[in-house]
């Protein structure tokens, strides 16, 4: 499906740093998200690379993908656990506990970022949440993470401090 309106007016990052055009799949029981990354020449860092064609080809830059996890990480709070934006809650994350680059990502074919919770522990003001991640593009995996996030409930006095 399509990103829905209220996901994108919720979003804390506009569709610059979204950067998602898709949301596949979203399986609450499972803790799971599915979604679509397009890459193109354009995207941030990757329009700034100097290229070489054996050295340094065009690539979908790796601090990009770390940015990725957190977009994709927005997607699980909103669909999956119900954490909104518009309701004071903000997401930061917290600890990369593992980061691996498995093959360059070329621009062109877009790339499916596949989410899921291995441990959440959900209170009034404060969620901690565990993911891990598989982007891959076309039958090539290109990246695995696993991460930990802290979702944060502030009222606008709390903010304003």
């Amino acid at each position: 499906m399509a990103l829905d309106q209220a996901f994108i007016d919720d979003c804390p990052y506009g569709p610059g740093g979204l950067l998602l055009d898709e949301v596949s799949l979203v399986d609450r029981e499972a803790g799971r998200v599915v979604c679509r990354m397009p890459t193109h020449s354009e995207l941030p860092l990757t329009r700034e690379q100097r290229v070489h064609p054996v050295r340094h080809p065009r690539h979908v830059s790796g601090g990009l993908m770390v940015h990725m996890t957190g977009m994709v990480g927005f997607v699980h709070a909103y669909y999956v656990l119900d954490l909104r934006h518009a309701d004071g809650w903000i997401g930061y994350g917290g600890r990369i506990h593992k980061a691996r680059f498995k093959a360059l990502a070329s621009p062109g074919e877009p790339i499916i970022i596949d989410c899921h919770t291995t441990k959440v522990r959900k209170g009034k003001t404060k969620t901690l949440a565990r993911y891990e991640f598989e982007f891959r593009q076309g039958d090539t995996l290109v990246y695995e993470g696993d991460q930990t996030a802290l979702w944060l409930r502030m009222d606008e006095a709390e903010a304003a401090e």
